[in-house]
């Protein structure tokens, strides 16, 4: 997971060069401080998790969150997973309680990007932000977004357009507030299927965006 991170920052400076695109107009412009710094911070964390030192753990802590220790974990998500239930009802974003120190958002890319697409759509994007607004009242969280395609069409190619998704929902993430230290995007490409990609609605549900949130820990 920590390669293919890199990989797909790699892939994604290859791509971006002199200039990014804004992931809520799909406008192209020249790189500003955020967006480096969100490529700066996903890069440092994989570099330095996979030479064995933990870089995100220290980032954060160097950003002033404490970890999460003992019975506090499970409260501390409860509350979190109830608040998160709260604010998206009815928004078509999926919330999973993976474990006691574990939630899974899944957005599912029909409703959060155009066909072949991987600028954020408009409409979905005040969605995000309640997603931030939780995020930021629980920020001793770590948040990986996670890049998912289907089987259709080149495996390169599913593999960029799955970091790229990722990469872009990361952003209006930290655009809204959430602590860029808190973040890794990573895409998958098609290799972590969820349903049978021989159908249309296998394929739909094969095509997301997921975001692990897990508590950072003592």
């Amino acid at each position: 997971m920590i390669r293919k991170t890199i990989a797909g920052v790699a892939a994604l400076l290859t791509l971006i060069g002199c200039t990014t695109v804004d992931p809520v107009t799909g406008e192209r412009t020249r790189n500003n401080t955020g967006t480096g710094a969100i490529i700066g911070a996903i890069a440092g964390a994989a570099a330095g998790t996979l030479a064995g030192g933990d870089d995100r753990r220290n980032a954060i802590i160097g950003a002033g969150i404490g970890a999460l220790g003992g019975a506090a974990i499970g409260h501390y998500m409860d509350q979190q997973e109830q608040n998160l239930r709260e604010r998206l009802a009815g928004s078509g974003v999926g919330v999973t309680r993976v474990s006691q120190d574990r939630i899974l958002l899944n957005f599912p890319a029909d409703l959060t990007f155009e066909f072949n697409r991987d600028t954020v759509k408009g409409q979905f994007v005040p969605t995000l932000r309640e997603v931030s607004g939780v995020l930021r009242d629980y920020p001793q969280t770590t948040i990986d977004v996670l890049g998912h395609a289907d089987s259709v069409g080149a495996d390169d190619y599913n593999q960029n357009l799955s970091e790229r998704r990722a990469l872009n929902i990361s952003s209006v993430l930290i655009q809204s507030g959430v602590i860029r230290e808190r973040v890794i995007a990573t895409g998958f490409g098609e290799r972590q299927p969820i349903a049978d990609n021989s159908t249309d609605s296998g394929r739909a549900r094969n095509r997301r965006v997921e975001v692990m949130i897990s508590a950072f820990q003592g």
